[in-house]
Order: C-alpha cells, then sequence, then structure tokens
C-alpha cells in the first residue's frame, strides 16, 4: 500500500461487495449487512430500583459540582462546554 493515495486511478471490483484501488491496492467495502445470531434477541430490562440509584447518584453529582461554586453563567460545571 502507498501513503496518501488519492485513489484517482479509480476502484476494480474484486468481489460482490468489495472494490479495490487500482494505483495503491486498498480494499474498498460497498456492502455491509448486521450480524445477528439465529433466533429472537430476548427482551432484557434493568429494575425499576437500577434506574432510581443511577438517577440519585447523578443528582448528587451534580449537586457537589454546583456547590463547589465552579458553575458558569450558563449554568453548565466549568469544562463542560
Amino acid at each position: 500500500m502507498r501513503g496518501r493515495c488519492t485513489h484517482r486511478g479509480g476502484w476494480a471490483a474484486r468481489t460482490r461487495g468489495q472494490a479495490c484501488c487500482r494505483d495503491c491496492g486498498t480494499v474498498r467495502f460497498s456492502e455491509y449487512a448486521a450480524l445477528r445470531p439465529p433466533g429472537l434477541p430476548e427482551a432484557t430490562a434493568s429494575p425499576r430500583r437500577a434506574g432510581l440509584a443511577a438517577d440519585r447518584v447523578a443528582a448528587q453529582r451534580v449537586s457537589l459540582v454546583t456547590r463547589r461554586g465552579r458553575v458558569r453563567s450558563s449554568g453548565w460545571p466549568a469544562g463542560w462546554g
């Protein structure tokens, strides 16, 4: 392979879904498909307690950041945007 090739030589078809640069040999894939094992996926849901615990932790962290006086006039903590 050649570095910094602009692929101006065009693309030669290799196999279905693949093309190869005529100058540097880079392979380009044009057809993608999702890989999924056979059968239907299982529906999973986290318990409501886990969601509430995550909300509580997030609220605690936001309150710690705002108590330290690091909130800018935009309302976001310093360094967050």
